[in-house]
Formats: C-alpha cells, sequence, structure tokens
C-alpha cells in the first residue's frame, strides 16, 4: 500500500491555517473593543463579539476539515460521507477566500489560498479510487478464456456480445 504525503501536508496546513484565522478574528474583535467606535450605528461590543465569535467557529471548521485530511492520512483510505463534503466545502470556501483575496490583500494572499485549494484537491483527487494491480485482467466469459471473437476469424454465431438470445420455442 502506498502512502502519499499529501493527506499529511493539508492536515498541517488546515490546522494551521485554523489557528491564524481564529487568531486574526480574535485579534480583530479586541481591536474594535478597544475603539470604543461605532461603524454605521452598529454596537461597538456586538462588533466586538461576533467578530470573536465568527473567529472561533470558522477556526474550528477549518481544524475539523484538519481531522479529516488526518484522518484520511492515518487510514490511507479515502474520505467518505460527511468528511468528502467537509473537505469540498473547504475547497469552495477557498476558492471564494481566494477570489476576495486578489481583489482585497493582493497575490500573495491569492497565491496562498490558490495553493491550499490546489493541495485540498489534490487530496480528493489521489485518493479517488483504489488502484487496481497492474498484472489484473478484465473479466472473460466462462466458456472462452481468449474472450469473445469477432470478425472473419470467428467461427459461425460467435458474435461479440456474451449474452445471447434464448433459442425460439418449437411447436409439438
Amino acid at each position: 500500500m502506498v502512502r502519499r504525503p499529501v493527506a499529511w501536508i493539508v492536515a498541517v496546513v488546515l490546522f494551521v491555517e485554523a489557528l491564524g484565522i481564529a487568531a486574526v478574528q480574535w485579534f480583530m474583535g479586541v481591536v474594535v473593543d478597544r475603539q470604543d467606535m461605532s461603524l454605521a450605528g452598529l454596537d461597538p461590543d456586538v462588533m466586538s463579539l461576533s467578530s470573536k465569535i465568527g473567529g472561533i467557529v470558522f477556526g474550528l471548521y477549518f481544524a475539523l476539515c484538519g481531522v479529516v485530511a488526518l484522518l484520511v492520512a492515518l487510514r490511507n483510505r479515502p474520505p467518505a460521507g460527511l468528511g468528502r463534503v467537509l473537505l469540498i466545502s473547504a475547497a469552495v470556501v477557498h476558492a471564494l477566500l481566494g477570489a476576495f483575496a486578489w481583489g482585497l490583500l493582493g497575490w500573495p494572499e491569492f497565491v496562498f489560498m490558490v495553493a491550499v485549494l490546489g493541495l485540498i484537491v489534490l487530496l480528493l483527487m489521489t485518493y479517488d479510487r483504489p488502484q487496481e494491480p497492474a498484472d489484473a485482467k478484465p473479466d472473460v466469459p466462462q466458456g472462452d478464456p481468449e474472450g469473445p471473437r469477432a470478425g472473419p476469424e470467428a467461427p459461425e454465431g460467435d458474435d461479440v456480445s456474451p449474452v445471447r438470445p434464448a433459442p425460439a420455442p418449437t411447436t409439438p
């Protein structure tokens, strides 16, 4: 069984990103709280609290996606069910964040988001289906070990389909 390091890398990147997002949002909440300024009539305490809660929720989301990637790495099996949905949603989130980063922050942040998006997609694609051994042969019908034949060298009545029609009923 081949171990793929991409799952480990995705897990570490998502855990670091979870801590980073939570820390930045918490810092923004503290800054809003200390400035004690209102934005368009909003209560500063509500803005500070919502920034902190949003950071915790977003950080937990990325940490949960990191746990899914870690389980993929440990089990060496593709993600299934809710884990696959979480990783796909994380890829979509990174695509959207990359688009916003390009417009609001600049190209280095965009490159980071696209790199994480690429890693998540790579994780989903490399663990897509189990690999077949190279010496595996396709299934052949029971009667002919070489499989069905067609063309001028094929005997009469031997068609390409392994399924043959039933004989017509006879009347006495």
